[in-house]
């Protein structure tokens, strides 16, 4: 399965985001949004292409908020995805997104906020943040294996 994985859009509308994301979304199975949308239009937009899996970010609207979790945990070819936003500061955001799903068993972690890539496995985690979309966004490919990779938007 691929995976178009997305966060920190920062954008109203699909139309708006990068010709190079959205021409990535026509050639995936589903995509995950890990927040800062910004307004549901994009949410909505989103939608209409694909199915849709997505988590509420701290500069969300509250009608984001009202109908988007803080976390998700999805389960995709016997792999266990958990979803965040993040929080705080960039140093230090892989450990405080590790603590959000200390109690599940995950296999890889979608996290946005920093607005900085990340393709990495610790402690047998992929933590996997696609960075602000404008810039990145990220493909994961999940069968046996998971993996993932960062594409330039520009």
């Amino acid at each position: 399965m691929r995976i178009a994985v997305l966060a920190d859009t920062h954008v109203d509308k699909l139309e708006y985001l990068p010709k190079k994301v959205i021409v990535a979304l026509s050639t995936v199975d589903l995509v995950i949004h890990a927040g800062d949308f910004t307004d549901v239009q994009l949410l909505d937009g989103l939608r209409q292409l694909r199915e849709v899996k997505a988590v509420q970010g701290n500069m969300d609207s509250r009608e984001i908020k009202t109908v988007l979790p803080i976390k998700e945990i999805v389960e995709i070819e016997n792999k266990r995805i958990g979803i965040t936003h993040g929080s705080g500061g960039p140093w230090g955001i892989e450990e405080r997104v590790r603590r959000t799903f200390e109690s599940d068993r995950i296999d890889i972690i979608v996290y946005g906020h920093s607005h900085r890539s990340q393709n990495k496995v610790i402690k047998d985690i992929l933590l996997f943040n696609p960075g602000k979309a404008t810039d990145s966004f990220g493909i994961l490919t999940i069968d046996a294996e998971a993996q993932g990779e960062i594409i330039s938007s520009r």
